[in-house]
């Protein structure tokens, strides 16, 4: 078995990794951060689950 030294595009691609690599990183790190920001704030979380919610129902102006 002989050791051989790395090719240049082996070089180039494993760059290229790091860099999608770093770059998916900060992505899940930036939604993570949003995620802690949105819960610390304590309102209103919920989600569209196709039910009728009275609290997020618009409510019709009289005379209008």
């Amino acid at each position: 078995m002989t050791v051989r030294a790395t090719h240049e595009l082996h070089r180039r691609r494993l760059g290229r990794n790091a860099g999608i690599g770093l770059a998916l990183a900060l992505f899940a790190l930036l939604v993570f951060g949003l995620t802690i920001v949105k819960l610390a704030r304590g309102g209103m979380i919920e989600g569209f689950d196709h039910s009728l919610r009275p609290g997020l129902a618009e409510r019709a102006e009289p005379g209008g």
